[in-house]
């Protein structure tokens, strides 16, 4: 078993939640095994990034991106599956943590401007 670790915008998605909801989405990155991570399959991928070796678990509306470190799994990020945050990342362009917060407040605000 790994100890699973969160970044503060992961432990700002999770706290949106209520507490159901965060044990619900956490628990199938709390049953990874190793031999997972040595072959994924879904709902478990693997990629790399600027030299590092992410994995990508979904679990419900969200997905998860983590790293591995000794015997504990960082959770970077936690996007909502269909958010353009999770497409970006996924496709590996080269966005930073400040650029994802804002074009999801951009976008927002876009969708609010359509409906005045």
């Amino acid at each position: 078993m790994y100890q699973v670790t969160f970044s503060e915008q992961s432990m700002r998605e999770l706290n949106r939640l209520d507490k159901l909801a965060q044990m619900e989405a956490i628990e199938p990155i709390s049953k990874i095994r190793p031999v997972d991570l040595t072959n994924p399959r879904e709902p478990l991928g693997r990629f790399t990034r600027r030299e590092h070796t992410f994995y990508r678990l979904r679990s419900g509306d969200f997905r998860f991106y983590f790293e591995v470190k000794d015997d504990t799994l960082h959770t970077h990020y936690i996007l909502h599956k269909d958010s353009l945050e999770d497409v970006l990342f996924r496709m590996k362009l080269p966005v930073s943590e400040q650029q994802l917060f804002e074009q999801h407040s951009k976008f927002w605000k876009y969708l609010d401007s359509l409906t005045k």
